[in-house]
């Protein structure tokens, strides 16, 4: 059942990501490339690794990278999407320090995380699709 939300999960991300490139502006896009670096990078760190430090890793790069976007641009859903990251960071933290297991626990809430992400990307690429749309009717 997991295994079906997670694929899900990334069906999802990939979607919202090519809708963001298609029709979102600049900071969109640049938020859809990091959302599908992280998913990439976590990937491969599952599929060759499985090791918690480097997914700690990649969610904590992802996590500044998306700051710095979000103070360049000053986008709200930017900085939301940051936010979640670094929850998703500290939930990696707390598993690697506390050397516990991956539960269902832990993996409802970092599926839960990228769920609330891929859905920012997607409101942040609406609300620019919008106002490009009503500046070109004015």
């Amino acid at each position: 059942m997991l295994f079906i939300g997670a694929n899900l999960l990334i069906v999802f991300a990939a979607l919202t990501s090519l809708f963001a490139f298609l029709k979102g502006g600049t900071p969109e896009r640049i938020g859809a490339a990091i959302v599908m670096a992280n998913t990439l990078a976590y990937m491969v760190s599952e599929a060759l690794l499985h090791n918690q430090l480097v997914n700690l890793g990649i969610d904590g790069l992802t996590a500044l990278v998306l700051l710095a976007v979000a103070v360049r641009y000053a986008s709200f859903w930017q900085g939301a999407v940051m936010l979640l990251y670094a929850m998703q960071f500290g939930l990696h933290a707390v598993y690697f320090v506390l050397e516990r297991p991956r539960d269902n626990f832990h993996v409802i809430v970092n599926n839960g995380i990228f769920y609330a992400v891929c859905a920012c990307l997607a409101a942040g690429t609406a609300l620019a699709w919008r106002r490009r749309g009503q500046a070109v009717t004015s």
